[in-house]
């Protein structure tokens, strides 16, 4: 991903900094482009910040056997979050799904997505979404958890995770991602910063935290676009990184690590991705009709099958890997007020980048 554009808020509008081009096709009126129709038909545009690790391909090949014709727009969180309000008075995206609860809060609060009830209600918590408004419904459940290589006999791996970036031993030993325009790399600013909080103070977190963030980023290295981290553990460049816990089992398969993690006393950043219409599809129909069928059991279940993921839908949690289930529920959730976090956390993101980004 390019370095995020930086911003003021999760909300802010970039207006200038998109130039967006909806998609049509045979003809048909482009989400956004005035069309008449109730449901212009044509491609339906599925916006994500979900698609990597082959998952956008995936899903593209698993809709059209399903009788879908789908395009898949990938973008970081935050930056994803800020086009889907940009264009809200102009929809080119129909669909929207794996940000997190807090990016979701701030389109509903902008109302850039529609309510909707999916055929699979019934088989989900409806806490873990929008409860309230059913603006938005979940899909998958992931863990944000910093891993290394437990069959490297020659790391020093330390009893708390903290030591990483307060001890000097671990210098430039640990990845850290700067591209705070992303969904995980704000999440773990979030957990950074959760247990030094205080609204009495300015931005919301005391001085102690800040120290928090700058040691972080201080001590550690870069994420190198384009290079996995695991790649990096085995050219011995890292011990140390993070990621979501639902692209573990593929590493180790890959590059025949065993992972292990380091689990602070105070738990995980836990998120669990949505999905939504967006509000003023021309395509509305077909929007709901993917939502059915993407968030159904039979759909979910095999992509838990084949990404290693947590599926929030019980029906579909039966397909999900045993290891994955066993790791979820071993791993503690971390308390952080999300109220806080949404409200705080693009002051958060910008102070970070122009003070204590290398």
């Amino acid at each position: 991903m390019h370095r995020p554009l930086r911003v003021t808020s999760v909300a802010t509008v970039l207006l200038g900094a998109l130039a967006l081009t909806a998609c049509s096709s045979g003809g048909e009126a482009a989400a956004g482009s005035g069309g008449e129709s109730a449901d212009a038909g044509g491609t339906l545009v599925v916006y994500t910040n979900s698609n990597g690790d082959g998952r956008g391909e995936w899903i593209t090949e698993q809709a059209t056997e399903a009788g879908f014709d789908i395009e898949i727009v990938g973008l970081g969180g935050a930056d994803l979050a800020n086009r889907v309000v940009a264009e809200k008075n102009n929809p080119v995206g129909d669909v929207v799904f794996g940000l997190n609860n807090m990016y979701f809060e701030t389109l509903k609060a902008e109302e850039a997505i529609a309510p909707y009830t999916p055929a699979w209600s019934g088989e989900v918590d409806e806490q873990a979404g929008d409860a309230e408004d059913g603006a938005y419904w979940p899909l998958v459940e992931q863990a944000i958890v910093t891993v290394y290589d437990s069959a490297d006999d020659s790391i020093d791996v330390p009893d708390d995770v903290s030591k990483l970036w307060t001890d000097d031993s671990y210098a430039g030993r640990y990845e850290v991602n700067t591209a705070l325009g992303q969904a995980t790399p704000q999440l773990v600013l979030a957990g950074l910063l959760a247990e030094h909080t205080d609204e009495g103070e300015d931005l919301g977190v005391t001085e102690d935290g800040w120290e928090q963030v700058e040691a972080y980023f201080a001590n550690g290295t870069p994420a190198e676009e384009g290079t996995d981290l695991y790649a990096r553990f085995a050219r011995d460049e890292m011990d140390f990184g993070t990621i979501p816990s639902s692209g573990i089992t593929s590493r180790d398969a890959e590059y025949g690590t065993t992972t292990g993690i380091l689990v602070p006393e105070n738990g995980v950043p836990y998120v669990t991705e949505q999905i939504a219409v967006i509000e003023g599809t021309k395509r509305q129909d077909q929007a709901q009709e993917f939502i059915d069928w993407f968030g159904s059991a039979d759909v979910q279940g095999a992509f838990a099958a084949e990404f290693s993921a947590y599926p929030v839908n019980e029906a579909a949690r039966e397909q999900a890997l045993p290891e994955v289930i066993e790791r979820m529920e071993s791993l503690p959730k971390q308390e952080i007020d999300w109220t806080l976090t949404r409200e705080h956390i693009g002051e958060w993101v910008e102070k970070t980048e122009l003070e204590y980004l290398p």
